[in-house]
């Protein structure tokens, strides 16, 4: 790797002095409700996260209290956090912890990735974040911060294979250190090592290869991605007719959700369909996934 590298026992104290108060970093949260977390996190904001997350803590304190609710009850509980197919995988997740693990989420990287809906991510999140494990986590902000601090990019470009291998490199030999570290680095990332308005005269880091660099720009051109009259926008008010109606809707309620273009409309609403977020009972009817028969 080029650059410096990142002082660990800095970053380590700027954490344990200014890391965000969030809930499921406190003391006594479980590795099932830090999974949850990790879940709902990903491509949502912490804002938006928090109050659900705690409502579903409440509500389903253990996989097997999930997994006795129905597909439709989790999907409702979803509410707007976005990209709802998260939330059938954690359900499916779920019901696999509960009958095959003792109802406990395991702390192998191994077996998590062989789990519903967990990714490379979120398996070594789980084992790094509730089990204190010494593994490399490396989300966008991780790798950002790396980028530049290590390597005096603007920017990490697409995620490679030498991703995983460069972060474990930094971190701590100390075991709990480790871990630690790899909270702090993901917090740096989001709270300082920011993409867009980089906070360099707070930053806690005593060198930046970037910095060093004279901050080159990035290379990369940024896309702005849109959610105002897209097909993901469309299948939301899909779905918001769905969970607002106690059982199975005509086509019509639907129709009168998204008016705006019928072939849009259409292709949101197959893909619901072949998503299982939604099924069309044997009469025709729509219904959130569990609440109607599906056609055979």
């Amino acid at each position: 790797m080029r650059g410096s590298a990142i002082d660990a026992d800095v970053l380590l104290d700027w954490y344990t002095e200014t890391a965000r108060d969030l809930p499921w970093r406190r003391p006594g949260v479980t590795a099932w409700q830090i999974l949850m977390s990790e879940i709902m996190l990903q491509q949502t904001p912490v804002v938006r996260v928090q109050p659900i997350w705690l409502e579903w803590v409440a509500r389903w304190p253990v996989p097997s209290a999930m997994a006795a609710s129905s597909q439709a009850e989790v999907l409702r509980a979803w509410g707007k956090l976005g990209y709802p197919r998260r939330a059938l995988r954690l359900h499916e997740c779920a019901r696999v912890l509960a009958e095959r693990h003792g109802d406990e989420v395991p702390a192998e990287v191994d077996v998590l990735l062989g789990l519903p809906g967990i990714g490379a991510y979120t398996a070594r999140a789980v084992a790094c974040f509730a089990y204190g494990q010494r593994v490399p986590v490396v989300d966008t902000n991780v790798r950002r911060v790396v980028a530049r601090a290590v390597h005096g990019r603007a920017e990490a470009g697409n995620p490679a294979t030498r991703d995983l291998p460069e972060t474990e490199a930094l971190l701590p030999v100390e075991v709990a250190a480790a871990a630690k570290f790899s909270a702090a680095l993901m917090e740096l990332g989001a709270t300082v090592c920011t993409a867009r308005n980089p906070q360099c005269a707070v930053c806690p880091l005593p060198r930046c290869a970037w910095i060093e660099a004279g901050r080159p720009a990035s290379e990369t051109v940024r896309r702005v991605q849109k959610y105002e009259g897209t097909d993901r926008q469309a299948r939301g008010r899909l779905l918001d007719v769905l969970r607002a109606a106690t059982g199975p809707v005509e086509r019509v309620r639907l129709d009168l959700a998204w008016t705006r273009d019928p072939g849009q409309r259409a292709r949101a609403l197959d893909s619901l369909l072949v998503d299982g977020l939604i099924e069309q009972t044997e009469d025709g009817l729509f219904a959130l996934a569990g609440e109607g028969s599906p056609v055979a």
